[in-house]
């Protein structure tokens, strides 16, 4: 006879169920913005946009902390940890990335952006943060081997162009690590919804200054309906909703199972960009998708 599971036990795997399709939502959800924020950057300028929808973000999360749990109230001593944990995630990461986009191909950033889980990993790892099991290690190196699949589909090229750019990128991603493994390592006096606000609101005044010179060269009456509602997508779904989704998934499971979602993103974004932008996909981009799949599937086994 098998022995029936402890409550808490079957408690602790329906959490991680959950944060499974939550990060599943997550992953759609950022698939799509690239394309989305591909059309709204037509009418809306890289650093403006930025600017804006991290501005309509953080009102965003401020009113329904408010709302949730009341005023902001912070543990002895965590302000200093939660501003550096804005700029590096939210200021800095934001920039390093938009303008490393600017000098390098979306292949590129697209495949440094996968090197994520194996930063995390590393790092954690040499912190005593993660625990990077062989199912892990060997999950992150399947996903990796799909994703590069994936994007040299796509023309992944690697020169001395877009040396500068892809160096901004992977520079970014260290910003991102650092974030991912700071919001790790807070204490439990902090709920998701409150870590994700005040982060937001300490990283997005170094974005609206970066950002202010072209927000007010805009001309506001020439943008049209499509790029409001993408700016609204990328500011309430791939933000506030996708944050607190994320940032809850690393807290529950760490953050090497919940950044090797990040490889999943770029298949989702292919699949989108075909309907969107008419950019049909390729046989390879199947197998590397597989590859990822079980990659992820691999990480997450508990």
């Amino acid at each position: 006879m098998i022995a029936p599971q402890p409550a808490k036990s079957r408690a602790a795997i329906g959490g991680v169920i959950t944060t499974d399709l939550a990060m599943l939502l997550v992953v759609l959800i950022w698939g799509a913005n690239f394309s989305i924020v591909k059309i709204a950057l037509a009418q809306i300028p890289p650093l403006a946009f930025v600017a804006l929808r991290f501005g309509i973000a953080s009102v965003s999360l401020a009113l329904l902390l408010r709302l949730r749990e009341g005023p902001m109230r912070l543990p002895p001593g965590s302000l200093w940890k939660l501003v550096w944990l804005g700029v590096i995630g939210n200021t800095v990461y934001q920039v390093l990335f938009i303008l490393g986009l600017s000098m390098t191909t979306a292949a590129n950033s697209a495949l440094i952006l996968a090197t994520t889980p194996v930063m995390v990993a590393m790092m954690g790892g040499l912190l005593g943060l993660e625990r990077v099991t062989r199912h892990v290690a060997l999950g992150i190196a399947l996903a990796l081997c799909g994703i590069t699949l994936v994007m040299a589909s796509r023309g992944l090229t690697l020169s001395r162009q877009t040396l500068r750019g892809d160096l901004l990128v992977l520079a970014g991603v260290v910003c991102w690590t650092v974030y991912i493994l700071g919001i790790r390592a807070l204490g439990s006096g902090f709920s998701t919804l409150r870590i994700t606000t005040l982060t937001m609101l300490t990283g997005t005044p170094g974005l609206l200054l970066v950002g202010s010179h072209q927000i007010l060269s805009l001309g506001w009456g020439q943008i049209g309906f499509g790029a409001w509602l993408g700016l609204a997508y990328s500011s309430l779904l791939a933000l506030v909703l996708s944050y607190v989704l994320y940032n809850s998934s690393i807290r529950l499971v760490g953050g090497s199972k919940t950044a090797i979602y990040s490889c999943v993103t770029p298949v989702v974004a292919v699949l989108v960009a075909w309907p969107m932008l008419g950019e049909r996909p390729v046989p390879l981009q199947g197998v590397g998708t597989l590859l990822i799949i079980g990659g992820v599937l691999l990480t997450r086994r508990a």
